[in-house]
């Protein structure tokens, strides 16, 4: 058995969460924070047999695209004096980690 912890971005989340209930897979969803743009997101828990784990992280990479977004950047001039500028960024996909599972439990 094993643990798939998806992080998604939060403009994916609701179809990467229809999809992978439309497949019948167990999914708990948690609301998270973090990255560079400090944006939020969803890690997505499910747990699975081994050979589920493929179609599993298909799902989730068909339902999050990487996309680029424009950012405001800050910096400081040697005035003291701050400016700020476009910067282009890529957001978006998933970060996946897959993990062993020793002990299941439902009680």
């Amino acid at each position: 058995m094993k643990l798939i912890l998806a992080i998604v971005s939060s403009d994916d989340s609701s179809t990467v969460q229809s999809a992978l209930t439309k497949k019948k897979f167990p999914v708990t969803r948690l609301a998270t924070t973090g990255g560079f743009l400090k944006a939020g997101n969803t890690t997505f828990i499910v747990g699975v047999n081994d050979d589920k784990v493929d179609e599993v992280i298909a799902e989730i990479s068909k339902h999050s695209s990487r996309r680029t977004q424009i950012v405001p950047s800050t910096t400081t001039m040697d005035t003291g004096l701050y400016s700020s500028f476009p910067v282009e960024v890529t957001v978006g996909g998933s970060t996946i980690f897959v993990l062993n599972v020793d002990r299941f439990e439902k009680v």
